[in-house]
């Protein structure tokens, strides 16, 4: 009886199996082509995506090859040449490099260059700093402020450098009008003294540039969490301990880029230097900018001019590389 009535049911269940067998088929077969067709669909939709990012990024990348990596290239075999713009480029080896090694302009642009970065870049640091450290603070009037030290930086640098060569002038100019009344006898020359042009250009470019960087400064101070100000004042840190400990240590990324940036533009400074004393009085204020454009463009040695962007590139990158290790080991 037992295998007379188990024998229908049996046969139901061997249908339903066979059935679902038959469905699974059916399912992945037709599971299989539309797979296929949403992956050639995401690729189709990877495809465009990066011809819209492409098309964003290749006028960069044109305008980076045309004005940035050819002229590098350029002034790289140049280099090695002797070129007038005239006459065909000589191939002369290393002969740029040894006349410059024995150029005293060379070794004088080199150390007026240094003596300049020496000055510009902790004086335009510590000064942005501080007025960044003075205007953070909530007080009326303070976007004004604000602006007026952020104007020099957008003013035209030739106009910056006739204004401060009216205020640096030894007989009438308002600065050493100002110290003959504080007492000072004999007041500096400033721009027509071969001691004094140096510190005047420096004195000027600090003031120029120090409204950018406390921007950059305003940035990084307004960004540091105001509970770890809270959290000095508990432990009894006065103002002078919270700006050293909490302050400057939470500015460190940004003073290493006010860092990296002052560098570059105070080994290639030129316009203001051209404007204010033309490399003078003497050679006391040429910089090696000054030299390249000398050597370029006035007397024609395209070669030679060549050589010195060549070294001055080569001593900016040795600089910043240097840089970026120091900070690199710091954040260890």
């Amino acid at each position: 009886m037992s295998e007379i009535s188990g024998a229908p049911a049996t046969a139901p269940a061997a249908a339903t199996a066979a059935a679902g067998a038959t469905a699974l088929d059916k399912t992945s077969g037709a599971g299989g082509p539309g797979k296929t067709s949403n992956t050639a669909a995401l690729k189709r939709r990877r495809r465009r995506t990066a011809l819209v990012g492409w098309s964003f990024i290749l006028p960069n990348l044109l305008g980076f090859a045309a004005l940035t990596l050819v002229p590098v290239v350029a002034t790289l075999l140049l280099s090695f040449t002797d070129w007038n713009s005239y006459n065909t480029p000589q191939w002369i080896g290393f002969d740029n490099f040894r006349r410059m090694w024995d150029n005293d302009n060379f070794w004088t642009a080199l150390s007026n260059t240094s003596w300049y970065a020496a000055g510009h870049i902790p004086l335009t640091m510590a000064a942005s700093l501080g007025l960044a450290v003075l205007l953070n603070q909530k007080l009326r009037g303070v976007a004004f402020f604000r602006t007026a030290f952020f104007f020099p930086y957008i003013t035209s640098l030739v106009a910056v450098a006739v204004v401060w060569n009216m205020l640096f002038n030894p007989d009438a100019g308002p600065v050493n009008q100002l110290l003959k009344a504080v007492g000072m006898a004999h007041p500096p020359g400033w721009t027509t003294d071969t001691d004094w042009a140096l510190p005047a250009v420096i004195i000027t470019s600090v003031w120029r540039d120090m409204g950018y960087y406390m921007v950059l400064y305003l940035a990084g101070l307004q960004a540091i969490p105001a509970e770890l100000y809270e959290a000095a004042r508990v432990d009894g840190a006065g103002a002078w301990k919270r700006f050293w400990h909490v302050t400057v240590p939470s500015l460190r990324p940004t003073t290493f880029f006010v860092l990296v940036m002052l560098t570059v533009s105070s080994f290639k400074v030129f316009d203001l230097v051209q404007v204010m004393t033309e490399g003078g009085p003497g050679r006391s204020t040429l910089v090696l900018s000054q030299l390249i454009f000398r050597e370029g463009i006035t007397q024609g040695r395209f070669g030679y001019s060549s050589a010195i962007s060549l070294v001055l590139f080569v001593i900016v990158l040795i600089i910043t590389v240097t840089q970026f290790r120091f900070q690199r080991r710091n954040e260890r």
